[in-house]
């Protein structure tokens, strides 16, 4: 390539795009890009939410879409965030429990978000699913045309979230999106992006169940050997594992989406994302 800028036909909105050169990203085709962040990453030292991580992530996602890249956000976080309001240590267990500390932290949640990205003049734009809200055509088309919207607006981050106060599925703990992995994936493919990086506490996927040993590079095909490198849940407020992101990546890919499986508190984790080689381990065919 030469080092040149590229002009990039847009799979997505039919118009052309000429790729801007920033500082921290290398030159690259522009990408329709999922981040996923589980609730884990946005717990805060003091207990709240990680608002420095957050401004941090949120200025990685203004460089990326000034260089082009469209960028959507698949936030966990809610219950977390409001199990910190009320002042609970321990993840509650009964659903309605659940349930309220969901209706209390989404907006507290947002709010951090929209504290974090108004520096750089862009607006989160909150959408909350269900999972039976998939399993609607009419539902998942206005979702689509929706989120077509909000891209083509520029100033505004699209963040999907699950509907925790009124799904049942992740509440219970059945893993119907196993801590927005699952979703992450749904709405991957409903966007028709280019590659879905799932942001973790751990550089990826490592050799041993129990996540230590030696990151695994790249995945090529997800099977039963791959899975046995994946351990359990994870920590306290979260219900996802490296189980559960192991089989969003497989649904990801079975629709020709490329996934990142990183570590979300890695040196410029989202800028290093796009590149040929991301961080963490890359699954793709």
């Amino acid at each position: 390539m030469g080092g040149k800028i590229i002009r990039a036909l847009s799979i997505h909105s039919g118009s052309t795009k000429r790729l801007v050169p920033q500082k921290n990203v290398r030159r690259v085709f522009p990408m329709r890009l999922v981040i996923k962040i589980g609730s884990s990453l946005l717990a805060g030292r003091s207990g709240g939410l990680a608002e420095a991580q957050l401004r941090t992530w949120a200025k990685q996602m203004a460089t990326l879409r000034r260089s082009g890249h469209e960028v959507i956000v698949v936030s966990s976080g809610a219950i977390r965030a409001g199990m910190v309001a009320l002042g609970w240590k321990q993840r509650p267990t009964s659903r309605p429990q659940m349930q309220a500390c969901a209706t209390i932290g989404q907006p507290l949640l947002m709010k951090a978000y929209g504290a974090a990205l108004a520096p750089h003049r862009i607006l989160a734009a909150q959408v909350l699913l269900t999972s039976w809200d998939l399993d609607s055509r009419r539902i998942y088309e206005n979702t689509r045309a929706t989120l077509q919207t909000l891209l083509k607006l520029k100033n505004c981050l699209p963040i999907f979230n699950e509907n925790d106060a009124l799904s049942f599925e992740e509440i219970a703990l059945l893993n119907a999106f196993g801590d927005n992995d699952r979703l992450s994936a749904h709405v991957a493919i409903l966007a028709r992006a280019d590659r879905l990086v799932i942001l973790t506490d751990a550089p990826g996927l490592m050799s041993r169940p129990d996540g230590t040993g030696t990151l695994i590079r790249r995945v090529k095909t997800i099977d039963a050997k791959v899975l046995a490198h994946a351990g359990g849940a994870g920590s306290v407020g979260s219900v996802g594992g490296m189980v559960s992101k192991l089989e969003a990546a497989r649904l990801a890919m079975s629709r020709g989406i490329g996934v990142v499986i990183t570590d979300g508190r890695s040196d410029r984790v989202l800028l290093r994302s796009v590149e040929r080689t991301p961080p963490g381990t890359w699954v793709a065919k």
